[in-house]
């Protein structure tokens, strides 16, 4: 491992006001950019005194209240274009990302997700008129511009208030019905990190009993796994499938659950995931290697 690499290279990594510097987890970056002479600078996205353009590259990574600020974070995302700033992932990649209508577009092209049903915004819909249509009974509601599980709920029949606590959120934006898997609770939801393309590690997350939601702020769980070839097979395509974004992303996650053998996409997280470097610690160096190598 060449040391010296990146030395004299300057790095800004994007994080939130609330957390404004690394994550534990992205702490494993820092320190393999800090080994490698690299400097690197932790700043909220929306620092207003932050000049982006002035580094070798801004790795974007917990910018994780995007979602209730979305307007301005597009804002944001266009004055970093206009900084000339080198962006990990692309500003392309992270304005497909933030809304979960991309979803659609790999169902297009033929990635097996876990089925949904949109309702668009402003739309007039109830959860009886989704059962009768998809036949699902347990449902699983989410806004599709949202992150960490919020405002996602369960809903199951008979329960009159639902259908008002879901016209709020149409009113606000695009809502996505999933039918609740009931392999995430047997089973748990995978996550396949993969860096620069490639499959680097992958960990299993489960809920806490009684939950669907694996989100440690909601009690779920997470331990590394090695998942077998076809699953890693099955989560490299929905990667490609995303390729028209433009370049391959720097880090990518895949979430899915694994139904009948076949690994069903949940999301396909390239703006903010956590990458959970901390359960295979030589992830940090390769995912600092790959930075440096594209610069």
């Amino acid at each position: 491992m060449d040391q010296g690499t990146g030395s004299g290279r300057n790095i800004g990594l994007v994080t939130y006001d609330a957390q404004p510097r690394a994550t534990d987890d992205d702490r494993y970056l820092v320190d393999a950019l800090a080994r490698r002479g690299v400097a690197v600078d932790e700043r909220s996205w929306s620092d207003a005194t932050a000049r982006w353009g002035q580094y070798d590259a801004v790795i974007v990574r917990s910018c994780w209240d995007y979602f209730h600020r979305p307007d301005a974070f597009h804002r944001w995302l266009d004055a970093l274009e206009a900084s000339g700033a080198r962006v990990f992932n692309a500003t392309s990649t992270l304005r497909w990302n933030a809304d979960k209508a991309y979803l659609r577009d790999l169902d297009a092209a033929g990635v097996p997700i876990v089925p949904t049903h949109w309702i668009d915004r402003g739309a007039a819909s109830s959860l009886d008129d989704v059962r009768k249509r998809t036949g699902w009974s347990e449902l699983v509601v989410k806004p599709a511009v949202s992150g960490g599980a919020h405002r996602t709920w369960r809903a199951s029949p008979g329960e009159p208030a639902d259908d008002e606590r879901l016209a709020e959120m149409a009113a606000d934006g695009t809502v996505l019905i999933q039918p609740l898997v009931d392999e995430i609770e047997s089973e748990g939801e995978w996550s396949l990190i993969f860096l620069d393309g490639r499959f680097s590690h992958a960990v299993i997350k489960r809920p806490r009993t009684g939950d669907f939601r694996v989100q440690k702020e909601h009690g779920g769980s997470v331990e590394p796994i090695e998942p077998p070839a076809p699953i890693i097979a099955d989560a490299a395509r929905a990667l490609e499938a995303a390729r028209p974004i433009g370049e391959i992303p720097l880090y990518a996650r895949v979430d899915g659950c694994v139904v009948d053998g076949t690994l069903m996409l949940m999301e396909l997280e390239v703006l903010e995931p956590e990458l959970f470097l901390r359960t295979q610690p030589a992830a940090g160096d390769r995912l600092a290697e790959a930075l440096l190598e594209r610069l």
